[in-house]
């Protein structure tokens, strides 16, 4: 592998500066192509970054021979379909949550892994904050079992609207998206796969076409539950909370912060190199490439969670009939 391991990106929005700002962070990496929807802001972000190579075309960074690895912050809809173009084209790639809304094109990604052997990761984030890590070794030494998650994910997004309150292309889901954090990090905390699951949602939003507000309930194999509340409705603190309620004490995670159940605060500050899950993410997809083995949320580790989701649609679909 060259080094510096030579990345594009593509996706020049809300969450692809994000990455930006981590893979600086990062020792031998470097940017070299940036892909965005819009040329002009897209050579501005670029500019920002020392980003030498601007495009509106995935598949003009695919063929240029100075790209080892692509890291895909685009509409969900396009994921699956650009991470199988990476792979084809024989580049790592590293693809921002969901892997998929259709269940059949996660599954073809996996697939084609398998059949490359190249590096391909989904953007589970939860499980590098260093909050998050810090509950998941206490389990993995028997010190904690996870008897239930309650977690709330909130947003106040009655507009099409990024994180930076910008016009978006395409609309944001709250089970495909949203939900897959949560499915996928029970699952891994538990260290136990979901074996029920059941959803409900609120009335859909006649301009934007989704449910505002979804209720997901789950079951682990070794009965542990999870309850799921999320909204995009809620006009108040904004985020993803996580309360994990176990048999040896209560936690509960904010980001990269963690409290008791008492509310005392929970130094987790030497957990990873950094406490940035963005960072971890990406050193994650680095270090992968360069020692040649799975990565940590790899596209075979969350396709799980995707099959629970693709059931859960379906269970939506009947119910509103």
């Amino acid at each position: 592998m060259t080094d510096p391991l030579r990345i594009a990106l593509a996706g020049a929005g809300a969450f692809g500066q994000k990455h930006l700002d981590a893979l600086k962070l990062i020792h031998g990496v470097e940017v070299v192509s940036l892909i965005g929807r819009e040329l002009d802001k897209t050579r501005e972000t670029a500019a920002k970054y020392g980003v030498g190579h601007v495009t509106t075309s995935l598949e003009e960074s695919l063929a240029r021979p100075d790209v080892d690895a692509v890291i895909l912050c685009t509409p969900t809809q396009m994921h699956a379909g650009q991470a199988l173009a990476c792979l084809n084209a024989g580049k790592h790639v590293q693809v921002e949550i969901p892997l998929c809304d259709i269940l059949a094109e996660g599954r073809e990604v996996v697939r084609r892994q398998r059949e490359t052997g190249l590096v391909a990761m989904c953007g589970h984030t939860r499980r590098f904050n260093p909050s998050h890590q810090w509950i998941h070794r206490r389990v993995q030494a028997g010190e904690l079992r996870i008897q239930q998650m309650d977690v709330q994910t909130y947003f106040f997004r009655r507009t099409n609207t990024n994180a930076l309150g910008q016009a978006r292309s395409w609309t944001d889901h709250l089970l495909w998206h949203h939900a897959a954090h949560t499915v996928d990090l029970f699952a891994h905390q538990c260290g136990s796969p979901v074996v029920q699951a059941h959803a409900m949602q609120g009335p859909i939003h006649p301009q934007l076409g989704i449910a505002m507000d979804m209720s997901l309930q789950l079951k682990a194999a070794n009965g542990a539950i999870c309850t799921l509340s999320l909204s995009f409705n809620n006009d108040g603190p904004l985020g993803t909370f996580f309360r994990y309620i176990g048999d040896t004490g209560t936690y509960i995670a904010r980001y990269d912060d963690l409290v008791d159940g008492k509310d005392q605060k929970i130094d987790v500050s030497r957990v990873d190199v950094s406490m940035n899950g963005i960072e971890l993410q990406d050193r994650e997809f680095v270090a992968a490439i360069r020692e040649g083995r799975e990565p940590q949320a790899s596209v075979a580790q969350v396709l799980p969670c995707y099959e629970v989701l693709d059931g859960l649609e379906r269970q939506l679909g009947a119910d509103a009939r």
